[in-house]
């Protein structure tokens, strides 16, 4: 039963058909700057996101992570210094004042050790060298054959 009457159909086709001829595609130029505009503000949004994902997970691994503990102490204890062969010797006891151009006496008594109550005995690494590296032992008898 269409209504061929109907006032506000008629109405409706009229608009359609006036929108229709009206209506013209913008240029491809302006659809391109469009479409990149866009592509622009995603990548935009997603580098954002990135930024904050990467911003918060660093924050939350320093929250959990403990805070710095403070100097780190060496295994042993160190070996007192040898003096320097190039160190001037101490002058005679029979001289007079210093000088201008000679240096003061210098204490060439070692240091304590730090850490006195350990018996030496307790070492577990082996003693350094002269230039700081650990030194190996080598003993007497060989290593028994693995036949």
């Amino acid at each position: 039963m269409p209504d061929s009457h109907d006032p506000l159909r008629s109405l409706f086709r009229e608009a359609a058909s006036a929108g229709q001829s009206a209506s013209t595609a913008p240029p491809v130029a302006v659809i391109e700057r469009r479409g990149e505009r866009h592509r622009r503000h995603r990548i935009a949004g997603i580098a954002a996101a990135c930024f904050l994902v990467l911003a918060g997970s660093g924050a939350a691994l320093s929250a959990f992570l403990p805070a710095d503990p403070g100097p780190t102490l060496p295994a042993t204890t160190p070996s007192p210094a040898a003096p320097s062969p190039t160190s001037a010797p101490p002058p005679p006891p029979n001289s007079t004042a210093p000088t201008l151009n000679s240096a003061p006496p210098r204490n060439t008594t070692p240091p304590p050790p730090l850490n006195s109550s350990m018996p030496t005995s307790s070492r577990t690494a082996p003693p350094a060298g002269p230039t700081g590296t650990a030194t190996a032992t080598m003993s007497a008898t060989p290593p028994p054959s693995l036949r």
